[in-house]
C-alpha cells in the first residue's frame, strides 16, 4: 500500500530548510499532489506547530499517504483528501500556506492554472505558495539532465514537461501573485515562493 519515492530522502531536508524561512510559524498548510506521502510525514514532523493537510487525485496515492500517516502517528498530519488541481475546487476553505512538490512538470498546464486558482481562493495577503521542481529559465542554460528529463516527460505525455519560469510568473500575476523568492536547489531544481500581491488582474 505504501509507495516510495527515492528522491524524497534526498530532497526533503533541503526543501524543509527553505520552508522554515517561508511558512508561517503556526496554521494550516495544504500540500497539493502529496504523492507517496513521504514529504507530508517529513514536513509534519519537522514543523509540529503547523497542521499539514495532504492531498492527491489518485486513489493509490491517497492510500499510501494515509498508510505513512498511520505509521507516523503525528497529531498535526490530517487524513489525505482528494484534490485534482486541474478540475476541482480546493478541498478546504482556507489555508495559511500551500505547498506543491514535483507536480508542475508531470501534469498538464491546466493543473498549474488550477493550483494558482486554488491558492488565490485559500491564501490571504502575504501567505506563501511554495513550489519545488525543475524549471526552464530564459537567462540560464538548462542542465543537460533537465533537457533529457523534459524530453522523456513529453514522450510519456505531450502535455507534460518542464515549465518556463517566465510563464509561471505570468500565470501567478494573472491570479494576483508575485514571486518573492527563487532558491537554487540540488539536482538542478528550484524552490519558487509566490505570495498574493493584493492586485489580482
Amino acid at each position: 500500500m505504501k509507495r516510495h519515492a527515492p528522491a524524497t530522502q534526498r530532497n526533503a531536508g533541503p526543501i524543509a530548510e527553505v520552508m522554515a524561512r517561508e511558512l508561517p510559524a503556526t496554521g494550516l498548510v495544504l500540500e497539493v499532489a502529496s504523492g507517496t506521502g513521504e514529504h507530508a510525514v517529513f514536513m509534519a514532523r519537522r514543523f509540529p506547530d503547523l497542521v499539514w493537510q495532504p492531498s492527491d487525485l489518485e486513489i493509490e496515492a491517497l492510500a499510501s499517504i494515509d498508510a505513512y500517516a498511520a505509521e507516523a502517528g503525528l497529531a498535526n498530519l490530517l487524513p489525505a483528501v482528494v484534490f485534482d488541481a486541474a478540475r476541482s475546487d480546493p478541498p478546504i476553505a482556507r489555508a495559511d500556506g500551500v505547498v506543491c512538490i514535483n507536480m508542475v512538470h508531470i501534469s498538464p498546464w491546466e493543473a498549474s492554472m488550477g493550483l494558482f486558482r486554488a491558492a488565490s481562493a485559500l491564501l490571504e495577503h502575504g501567505a506563501p505558495l511554495v513550489l519545488y521542481g525543475p524549471y526552464l529559465e530564459d537567462d540560464i542554460e538548462t542542465a543537460p539532465s533537465n533537457v533529457e528529463f523534459d524530453r522523456s516527460l513529453k514522450e510519456r505525455d505531450p502535455r507534460w514537461g518542464l515549465r518556463n519560469l517566465a510563464a509561471m510568473d505570468r500565470l501567478a500575476a494573472e491570479h494576483g501573485f508575485e514571486r518573492t523568492r527563487r532558491v537554487a536547489m540540488p539536482a538542478n531544481n528550484l524552490v519558487l515562493v509566490y505570495r498574493p500581491s493584493g492586485t489580482e488582474r
